[in-house]
């Protein structure tokens, strides 16, 4: 009689689905018995639904709060549990190897052979150690480069999934339209609306290798752009991964991060213009001691704002990237570093202000002052976080989120965008892609 293992999917709503996908949704000789989830809200207690978990599955897999690890190991009767998610210290990552260990399953990580599909076109992923670094800011430059050279990319985001995973299973967005069919997050928008904004395809969802394929009929090349430090789903040709001189040894604590180092064929140390010089040094050496042929670029990620006098004296209160503050662990972005550079007078805590689980937030991510992060995974969360930027107590909002704010809450203070981009120096990104293309004969 065949024994069937039972596997139980260690997730964030991203990697976990796909991992599934390509691993596990047609293997009889394995049952997935569930996924767990963390980082992400209100994802507990939702289903992985039938339509694509497949016909071994036809009441679809549960997905349970990552807290019932230890309850659901033993009424599931767990043989291996999978750690399906990314941007996590080793440490966290071996102490959650421990509770799993310690009631008899077996604890697995699936690497890139397993879970990377082969594309028919050539295909560039930007990856990185940290949630933050600037892979969206480097993405959009290497879209650049690619025009420059006459190809037409498309762009595959890391998945995002926090509505209804059956119609979310392929998405095309082209325009801001495609955004507001698909509900999407104001993560999701600040992803996706800069790529819309240059006149660039971006495919996301849950089923990548049909993501994959819709994206090769409109494309000479893909471009993964990854999300937190997690490696490409995609088989790359050219990875690109980013450093980040302000969290100097993280490229080697944390996980799939150190993985993405030793794999890229190009390391960009971006911000080198804000870091420290201890931390540029620490960094490269970590490059060199890591991986010592890969080409290096270092690149500045200088800040702007379209009035920034308007800043000068004023008190001001900062809205930053949510998952740079979140899970990157980051105290500051870039609106900080506006804020500072163009001279306002106080950086206005909105602590005080917060209400619902903009409050949870800070509870949850103590190392949150003077900044609030714009998260808005739900229509109650961004009446929240509206709420929360319209009760603070100061004379202009600086918003550096990607987004533009305005189209989604009313804020009735006067609000100014921070914008970003990679400036790089010396070696840019086009020249380096062109090195290593030398030898594989891509374009």
């Amino acid at each position: 009689m065949k024994t069937i293992k039972k596997i139980l999917i260690m997730g964030a709503a991203g990697r976990d689905f796909h991992n599934f996908n390509v691993a596990y949704k047609q293997r009889e000789d394995i049952k997935v018995v569930g996924f767990t989830a963390t980082q992400i809200p209100d994802i507990e207690g939702r289903l992985y639904p039938p339509e694509l978990a497949g016909q071994l599955y036809p009441q679809g897999i549960m997905i349970h709060p990552e807290e019932h690890l230890r309850q659901l190991i033993r009424e599931l009767d767990v043989d291996t549990c999978v750690f399906s998610y990314s941007d996590i210290s080793h440490a966290d990552v071996m102490h959650k190897a421990s509770q799993v260990l310690a009631l008899g399953a077996s604890f697995m990580l699936l690497g890139p052979k397993e879970t990377m599909i082969t594309s028919e076109k050539p295909v560039i992923a930007v990856c990185a150690v940290r949630t933050g670094v600037g892979k969206s800011a480097a993405t959009r430059r290497v879209v650049a480069a690619l025009k420059n050279m006459g190809l037409k990319p498309a762009v595959i985001r890391h998945p995002m999934p926090y509505g209804d995973l059956a119609i979310q299973a392929c998405q095309r967005f082209a325009t801001y339209e495609d955004l507001d069919i698909h509900k999407t997050t104001i993560e999701e928008r600040e992803e996706y609306e800069p790529h819309i904004d240059n006149g660039t395809l971006v495919f996301a969802g849950v089923d990548y290798e049909a993501i994959l394929r819709a994206a090769e009929q409109e494309a000479d090349v893909i471009l993964w752009d990854g999300g937190n430090n997690d490696f490409s789903f995609i088989k790359p040709d050219i990875q690109i991964v980013l450093v980040d001189p302000h969290r100097p040894g993280h490229e080697v604590n944390y996980h799939p991060g150190e993985a993405n180092l030793r794999m890229a064929d190009i390391v960009l140390v971006n911000k080198v213009d804000t870091a420290e010089p201890a931390g540029i040094e620490q960094v490269m050496a970590s490059i060199e001691r890591l991986n010592p042929g890969a080409i290096v670029v270092k690149s500045e990620m200088p800040v702007s704002v379209e009035q920034p006098e308007q800043i000068q004296g004023k008190r001001v209160l900062v809205v930053e990237d949510g998952p740079t503050l979140t899970h990157g662990e980051m105290a500051y972005g870039a609106g900080v570093i506006a804020a500072r550079q163009f001279g306002a007078e106080e950086l206005v805590d909105p602590r005080p202000y917060s209400v619902g689980s903009i409050r949870q937030a800070y509870a949850k991510y103590s190392h949150l002052e003077s900044v609030l992060p714009a998260l808005g995974y739900s229509p109650k969360q961004l009446e929240e976080l509206e709420k929360t930027i319209n009760q603070v107590d100061c004379d202009l909002v600086l918003a550096a989120t990607p987004i533009d704010l305005t189209r989604l809450i009313n804020v009735t203070r006067p609000i100014a965008r921070v914008r970003y981009e990679i400036a790089e120096l010396g070696m840019d990104l086009e020249e380096a892609m062109r090195k290593v293309d030398k030898s594989k004969k891509l374009f």
